[in-house]
């Protein structure tokens, strides 16, 4: 299976994308680079897109407003791309925008959506999307960016994440399971008991389904992060967080699949073969508030997000797989979710 990840990329590669496609040079990246979605205020309608270019160091921010002659929306919460477009989730806003990835014009705007959280591509006609105020999922028709129906959960839903015809998806908000969805005939095939309120989630190399529980809003559980047996949907392992106060967020696998990082008090890092949960961060938040982070899948940079007082402009900082840092940059307000564009690898002989 490791097998799997040894692929030499001849195009553009997008985190969360199944597809690949070729990527021109834009205004503002002339290579590599990561999207960044900035949530902005509650209510105020203020979210931005920003992306960090890999070549120069810099970051580019108000691309969509700039792009678009309007603002981006209420709340952006996640962003995916897949083959010459990006899919951005405006959570407040119930809408997802849908942009070239070489202009960032608006192709097209998904609404109706309630409170839309996350998007998986199931193939080139098919995504699902997340909801926190809604028992479905909803299913969107790619072909003409429609809803194209829905997928009674009669729950509320949150991180998804699809493997093997499978769509894996947390009921986070006071949740403690993972709903498995048949991608062939959009129905709810098996539930899987984990934690309270499942917050993200990875595949790893070994097809093993990797589970965040924070424990609950109010730190009434301990946290736990649970390994899964994706051919079986039974748990593998469970490993539980020392104390209530933990406050474990955003999973993240690197490209090859073996290495598991997340934000608890810093950036931790985790061999998906370990026995025990890291005991010290790689990276530690030294007085900023890490929010989001991500991870490149070709050189296994760490990218995270700094949302600051969550009223001001925040920071994404940049650092070497082994924590040095290479870079810090000002985004926007709540700099959140993230999408890596990776430049043009050509094979040598």
């Amino acid at each position: 299976m490791k097998n799997l990840f040894k692929i030499v990329f001849i195009a553009a590669l997008f985190v969360s994308c199944t597809k690949i496609a070729d990527v021109p040079s834009s205004n503002y990246s002339f290579g590599g680079g990561v999207y960044i979605v900035n949530e902005g205020n509650f209510r105020a309608g203020n979210g931005s897109l920003s992306f960090f270019s890999y070549d120069s160091l810099k970051i580019f921010n108000n691309l969509f407003s700039g792009a678009n002659g309007r603002p981006l929306g209420d709340v952006p919460n996640s962003i995916v791309g897949y083959s010459d477009k990006l899919y951005i989730v405006v959570n407040n806003s119930g809408k997802i925008e849908v942009l070239d990835h070489v202009s960032l014009v608006s192709k097209a705007t998904i609404t109706g959506l309630n409170s839309p959280r996350n998007i998986a591509i199931i193939d080139d006609n098919k995504a699902y999307v997340t909801s926190m105020y809604s028992d479905s999922v909803t299913i969107i028709n790619l072909y003409n960016n429609t809803i194209g129906g829905y997928i009674n959960m009669r729950r509320s839903s949150e991180a998804i994440i699809v493997s093997g015809g499978n769509a894996y998806i947390s009921n986070w908000v006071g949740g403690k399971e993972i709903m498995v969805i048949n991608t062939i005939n959009n129905k709810v095939v098996d539930s899987i008991e984990v934690g309270l309120e499942p917050e993200s989630m990875a595949i790893d190399s070994y097809r093993k389904l990797w589970v965040l529980c924070n424990g609950g809003w109010s730190r009434q559980n301990f946290a736990g992060l649970y390994s899964i047996n994706t051919f079986t949907n039974n748990v593998l392992k469970k490993f539980e967080f020392p104390t209530k106060e933990a406050s474990p967020t955003s999973l993240q696998i690197d490209g090859p699949g073996l290495t598991l990082f997340y934000l608890d008090k810093g950036v931790r890092m985790m061999d998906v073969t370990a026995d025990a949960l890291p005991g010290a961060p790689l990276i530690f938040e030294s007085g900023s508030n890490f929010y989001k982070i991500a991870v490149n899948p070709i050189n296994s940079d760490i990218f995270v997000t700094d949302a600051g007082d969550y009223m001001q402009k925040g920071y994404v900082s940049c650092y070497k797989n082994n924590g040095a840092l290479f870079s810090k940059q000002q985004a926007d307000i709540i700099p959140g979710a993230m999408c890596f564009k990776l430049k043009i690898i050509t094979k040598t002989k």
